[in-house]
């Protein structure tokens, strides 16, 4: 996706406002913090790490076990183990 965009003036900066749906491809959200670069004459903009600020409660919600292998012990007992 291309999209063509302005530069403005904000206080002594530069900004530049993400339309909605580039922002929702890559699950950008108001107030999220973001790391510039710049790399060969390009601006980079990534998400700082989402996974950092996530609950305990919100990262179990983000498990996919048909993703992650499924279950972390599935199989039978091993040594002498006691359940």
């Amino acid at each position: 996706m291309e999209i063509w965009l302005i530069i403005k003036k904000l206080g002594k900066n530069l900004g530049v406002r993400l339309p909605a749906t580039i922002a929702s491809e890559v699950h950008l959200h108001a107030d999220q913090e973001v790391r510039l670069s710049v790399e060969h004459g390009r601006i980079i903009v990534e998400p700082v790490s989402i996974i950092a600020n996530l609950t305990l409660a919100d990262r179990l919600n983000l498990f996919d076990p048909a993703l992650h292998g499924g279950e972390v012990m599935a199989a039978e007992r091993v040594g002498a183990e006691l359940w």
